[in-house]
Order: C-alpha cells, then structure tokens, then sequence
C-alpha cells in the first residue's frame, strides 16, 4: 500500500488559535490574510475538494482565552482534523506560568482528541535567534516546549516541531516585527504540518536551510534595531501598560465550516465560498 492510499482523507478541518494561525502578516488588512492555516486547508482541499474549514483564530488571544472561546465552538463543528496553536503571547509576558499555559493547551488537545479527530500542535522557535531580548526567554521556551510534547503524547496529538529545525529562526522567515511569520514563513509552516500529517506531497524540503547570506554591516544591524523598537516595541508596551489586546473588538476571519475555493495566483487569499 504507498503512503498516499494510507493518509487520511480529511473532510472537516478547523484550526485554533492567534494571530500566527490568524495569518499575520501574510497578506493585509485590506486583502485579508492568508497564512499557513489557510495554506493547508488549500493542500488538504487538492486531496478533497469536498473540503470544509473553518478558522476560529483571533490575534491576541492567550492561550486561556483560546480555551474559552474557541474550544466548544471548534467541538460542534464535529472536526476530523484539528490544529490548536497557541501560547506565544503568553510566553512573552512577565507573569507567565508555564504549568498554567500547558495546562489550557492539553486540555485543548485532550477534549479534540476524544472525538476521534486527528489533533495537531506545535512547538516554537528559540525566540533568542531573532530578537536581541529572547535570550531571557530562551530556557522559558525550551521548557514549555517540553510540556507541550509531553501534552500531546498524553493525548496522541501531532506535533509539529519547529523547535527542532534551525530554519525556523531564519530572520527572512518573518516579517519586520519579528513575532509574526512572512509570506515565506507561512509557506513553510503550512509544509510542516503536512508533513507531520504525511499527507500526499509532502516531504522534508519545509525545514531546509535558506541559501546563505552576506552579513550586514554593524551600522546596518544598529540602525534595524531602532526602526525595530521604534515602530513595534514601543506600541507592543503601550498597549500592555494600557490593558489592551491587538484582538480586541475583533472576531475570527472564518468561524464556520464551508468550502475551500483555491486561490488564482499565490499571493491570493484563500476563500470560503457562500
């Protein structure tokens, strides 16, 4: 039997999560994002084109608030692939608790999992590859990452283990706040999870390394990160000393299940048809 006549024919995915599984910054605000959620549905609707897909992600959310609003609506859309990534925007705060954020997430992939649905979850880049403070987030990162995996083989979720590949910390991977993936990123992160899933053309080439690149000049790197702090650090601890939430007032993109239209060109966002 080939690989292909043993995968899994998917009908019902719904993906869980923030603003990465949202799609940011994967297109615009006027076009709409796309993203590696998006992506995937489109891979999957290749195989299926009777596929349905629904994205219950809101940019912002804590993992806790991804429990809470995102988990029973994802349950009564009966799924049979389910992708839940969060705690990011957790793990960049102060107060994080690792043994609470993990918490919320197998609780996640435990109550997906008994309904039969094949789970997907993550774990995440070194944050101290790309940003000047990750350093100190470093140890923070590697252990959640740990919990994760343990949640997931708890409850016989998929893990999509960016962690393990040095591509996902390349710099051209991610847009110019550093926290969010590019175009080239949410290509890639859409490759991975469907070759954690081993779903038909799929293979390994998502976690090759990028050709290399000239260093730039230290004048170069200083002058970035200003522009860096200036345009996205400084409103990032604004918002934090003022309460507020990139996500709030907004609702998920796509919070029913309906059919994927694939996109004309590549950098078209993939569609819910009527």
């Amino acid at each position: 039997m080939s690989r292909d006549d043993r995968t899994p024919r998917y009908s019902r995915f719904v993906a869980l999560g923030d603003s990465q599984t949202e799609g940011l910054n994967d297109g615009d605000d006027a076009r709409g994002y796309r993203g590696w959620a998006d992506r995937l549905a489109e891979h999957l609707a290749v195989v299926n084109p009777n596929l349905l897909y629904a994205n219950l992600a809101v940019r912002g959310r804590l993992a806790h608030e991804v429990r809470a609003e995102q988990l029973s609506p994802a349950l009564a859309q009966s799924p049979d692939l389910v992708t839940v990534m969060a705690g990011v925007n957790d793990l960049i705060r102060p107060g994080f608790d690792a043994a609470a954020v993990s918490g919320h997430i197998g609780h996640m992939l435990g109550s997906l999992a008994d309904t039969g649905a094949t789970v997907v979850t993550f774990t995440y880049p070194d944050p101290g590859r790309r940003l000047p403070a990750g350093r100190l987030l470093t140890a923070r990162t590697r252990d959640f990452n740990d919990r994760i995996r343990a949640a997931a083989q708890r409850h016989g979720a998929v893990v999509a283990d960016l962690s393990a590949h040095d591509v996902t910390s390349d710099p051209r991977l991610w847009s110019g706040d550093r926290l969010h993936l590019n175009a080239l990123g949410h290509t890639r992160l859409a490759a991975a999870v469907a070759h954690a899933l081993e779903l038909p053309g799929s293979d390994a080439a998502w976690s090759e390394a990028l050709p290399a690149q000239q260093e730039l000049p230290a004048w170069r790197v200083a002058e970035a990160e200003l522009r860096w702090v200036a345009g996205f650090v400084g409103p990032w601890l604004v918002r934090r000393m003022l309460g507020r939430s990139s996500g709030d007032g907004r609702e998920a993109k796509r919070p029913t299940l309906g059919p994927v239209r694939l996109p004309a060109s590549a950098d078209e966002p993939v569609n819910i048809e009527p």
